[in-house]
C-alpha cells in the first residue's frame, strides 16, 4: 500500500528518450577524417621524397667518379724479367743440346731418324677469306663501342629564314661508370652546337652534352647520364680498350672502324705504312701512323690491332698533303693523358710554345744548348706574354731539367691553370748563350 501510494505521489517521474542519429552528419565526420588522412599521407610522402635523397646526400655523401688511363711503356709492350725468363725457357745454346745429346747416348737411347722436311703448304684462297672474316669479327665487336655524334645548330639564311645545320662524326665509348657514359670525339662537328646527339649501334639516339675539350688537339669528351640510357642499349655497347700504340711497328695489320670513308660503322683493313711520322702542335709533338688504307678526308674514327685495342685516333687534319687518301691517325698513346684530364672535367694546361727537341747530335753540330728548342710561339699566349722568343732553348721548369719536349709535356700537364711557372731559357748573343729566367702564367686554349 506505501510503495503504491509512493509511485502515484512521485514529484517527478521523467523518461530519457536517446536522440536519433544524424547519419548524413556521420558521414560528412568520416569523410572528413577519412580526406584529412589522405592529405596528411600526401604531405609526408611529398616531404619525405624531396628531402630524403638531400639527407641521403648528406648522410652518404656519393663520391665522384674518377677514371684513370693507365700510361704505356714507350720501350714497348713486357718487361726485361719476362723477356729473360721467355728466353731461358724457350731458347736452347749449344751447350745445352750437347748435354741432351749425350744423356741420350748414355741411356742407351736410340736417336729418332730425320724426317724430311714438308714442304709448306700453298696459301688459297680460302685461306685469305678466312683471315678477313676473322679481322671484320674483330671489327664488328669494335663496332659495339662505335656511337654517331650529331651537332645541332641555329642559323638563319640570306632571307633570314631560320634552318638547322647538322654535322657528324663518330664517336669512341671511352669509359663508363654508375652515372655516366664517356664518349670521345672530334669536337669540330660540335663546335657552336646548340643540341648534342649520339646514336648507339642499336640506332638509340639520346641527348648529350660538352664536358671538356683540348683547343690544341681537337678533341672532347662528351657525357650522357646513365638513366638517359636505355637498357637494351646498355646491353648492346661496350666501352672499348684503348691499347699500347708504342708497340706498332711498319707493317703491321690494323682495322679502321667509325666512319673512314664518311659511312658510320664501316670496316675496313690494312697495314701500317710508317711510324716516324711526327706534327709540331702547340705545347707537344704527336706521332702520327700512316696506313694504306683508302679513306675521306672527313674520315674519323679509329685504328685498332687484331686484339680490338684502340692504336691511333683518326685524325685527317693532321694529315699530310700527299696523305690526304689514306687515312692517318694520332698515337693513343701520346694522348692518353689528356683524355684522362678531360673525362675528369679538368681543363688542358697551356703555354704556347713550340718546340723541337735538341740531341746530342744536333747540340754539338750547332754548338746549342740540350733542352726543347723553340721554334714558335703563339700569338697572344701566356709564353709570349712572358717574353720567350724563336730560338730559345728551354732548359728547366721550376728548377727541373728539361732536355726533350716530352719531358717539358709531361711537367706541363701536372700543372693546372693559373699556376705560375718559372721557365729557364737559354738565348742566343753576341756573346754567346745567356740563361734567363722568367715567370709564366699557365693558361687554357679554348679555341682551335
Amino acid at each position: 500500500m506505501q510503495d503504491k501510494e509512493k509511485g502515484q505521489f512521485s514529484f517527478i517521474n521523467e523518461k530519457i528518450k536517446e536522440k536519433p542519429l544524424n547519419k548524413k552528419r556521420l558521414l560528412f565526420q568520416a569523410g572528413f577524417c577519412v580526406g584529412m588522412a589522405v592529405i596528411f599521407g600526401l604531405v609526408a610522402a611529398l616531404v619525405f621524397t624531396y628531402f630524403q635523397p638531400k639527407f641521403h646526400q648528406l648522410m652518404y655523401p656519393e663520391q665522384e667518379s674518377v677514371f684513370t688511363i693507365p700510361r704505356d711503356d714507350v720501350l714497348g709492350v713486357g718487361s726485361p724479367a719476362d723477356t729473360e725468363e721467355t728466353e731461358t725457357s724457350e731458347t736452347k745454346t749449344p751447350e745445352t743440346e750437347t748435354s741432351e745429346t749425350e744423356t741420350g747416348m748414355e741411356t742407351g737411347t736410340e736417336a729418332e731418324p730425320e724426317t724430311e722436311t714438308q714442304a709448306p703448304r700453298e696459301l688459297e684462297l680460302e685461306d685469305f677469306q678466312r683471315l678477313q672474316n676473322k679481322l671484320y669479327a674483330v671489327g664488328r665487336e669494335a663496332n659495339k663501342s662505335i656511337v654517331t655524334v650529331t651537332g645541332v645548330k641555329s642559323n638563319t639564311d640570306w632571307f633570314q629564314n631560320p634552318y638547322e645545320s647538322k654535322g657528324q662524326a663518330s664517336g669512341i665509348i671511352v669509359a663508363q661508370s654508375s652515372r655516366e657514359l664517356l664518349i670521345l670525339t672530334e669536337r669540330k662537328v660540335i663546335a657552336g652546337a646548340e643540341q648534342i646527339y649520339v646514336t648507339f649501334i642499336n640506332d638509340s639516339t639520346v641527348e648529350a652534352s660538352m664536358n671538356k675539350y683540348d683547343g690544341n688537339t681537337g678533341i672532347a669528351i662528351l657525357s650522357i647520364p646513365v638513366e638517359r640510357i636505355g637498357q637494351d642499349t646498355l646491353e648492346a655497347i661496350q666501352t672499348i680498350i684503348l691499347g699500347n700504340s708504342y708497340a706498332i711497328t711498319q707493317g703491321a695489320v690494323t682495322i679502321a672502324v667509325g666512319s673512314p670513308l664518311g659511312a658510320n660503322y664501316s670496316i675496313l683493313t690494312g697495314n701500317i705504312t710508317s711510324t716516324t711520322n711526327s706534327i709540331s702542335t702547340i705545347d707537344s709533338n704527336y706521332t702520327v701512323f700512316t696506313t694504306d688504307i683508302v679513306g675521306s678526308s672527313n674520315g674519323s674514327g679509329a685504328l685498332i690491332n687484331a686484339k680490338g685495342e684502340v692504336i691511333g685516333l683518326v685524325m685527317q687534319d693532321y694529315s699530310r698533303a700527299e696523305d690526304q687518301n689514306t687515312l692517318t691517325a694520332i698515337s693513343i698513346s701520346e694522348i692518353k693523358a689528356i683524355i684522362e684530364m678531360l673525362s675528369n672535367g679538368n681543363d688542358i694546361p697551356y703555354i704556347g710554345l713550340e718546340l723541337s727537341t735538341v740531341t746530342n747530335d744536333i747540340a754539338q753540330e750547332y754548338e746549342i744548348p740540350k733542352g726543347a728548342y723553340i721554334k714558335g710561339v703563339e700569338m697572344d699566349s701566356p709564353a709570349m706574354a712572358a717574353g720567350l722568343q724563336s730560338g730559345d732553348v728551354l732548359t728547366r721548369m721550376d728548377g727541373e731539367s728539361i732536355f726533350t719536349v716530352d719531358s717539358y709535356e709531361n711537367k706541363l700537364l701536372a700543372l693546372a691553370p693559373g699556376d705560375m711557372v718559372e721557365i729557364t731559357i737559354e738565348r742566343q748573343g753576341t756573346e754567346g748563350y745567356t740563361e734567363i729566367t722568367c715567370m709564366v702564367e699557365v693558361s687554357v686554349l679554348n679555341e682551335k
